[in-house]
């Protein structure tokens, strides 16, 4: 587990990026057989991602988010897509099983992804009192004091 940082932080991420959130939501519990798959491919595609180098990925991280939510950061869009689309990578062939496997079944287990572009500055955070955690863990950590102690402040530095 990740260090608690026992102050106010703010995180900054260099350049545009995506935030991507993908979920699961099991509506079967009983048909392991289903969902145990989907969640077994998501966590070798998280593993896959966190070994490849950054620069050839565009992953820069992920945080879990509670049962079935997973919030994705991507340099870019085209990275995401690059990756989601790539037969060589496991996306792409977890994407056609579970289609496959779930064409007659589809309200057993339902998945669904957003994906949010944002522009560089146009965001805020802060964290207090906690280890690394969602822009924390994939950008660089700064002191929220000063002019990045509200809100306002934070976004306004960055724009």
């Amino acid at each position: 587990m990740s260090k608690i940082i026992d102050k106010r932080v703010t995180a900054k991420l260099d350049g545009d990026f995506v935030v991507f959130l993908i979920g699961i939501k099991i509506n079967a519990w009983w048909k392991v057989h289903k969902w145990l798959p989907v969640v077994m491919a998501m966590l070798r595609m998280l593993k896959e991602l966190s070994v490849q180098p950054r620069e050839e990925t565009g992953f820069l991280g992920h945080t879990n988010a509670g049962p079935g939510l997973i919030v994705q950061y991507w340099r870019s869009f085209e990275h995401l897509e690059t990756y989601a689309k790539s037969q060589e990578h496991a996306h792409f062939p977890a994407w056609r099983a579970f289609n496959k496997n779930m064409k007659q079944t589809r309200g057993d287990i339902g998945i669904w992804h957003e994906t949010y572009l944002v522009r560089a500055g146009e965001y805020e955070n802060v964290y207090s009192g906690m280890p690394p955690h969602g822009l924390g863990r994939v950008g660089e950590l700064l002191p929220a004091d000063g002019t990045l102690s509200e809100a306002q402040g934070r976004l306004k530095d960055r724009v």
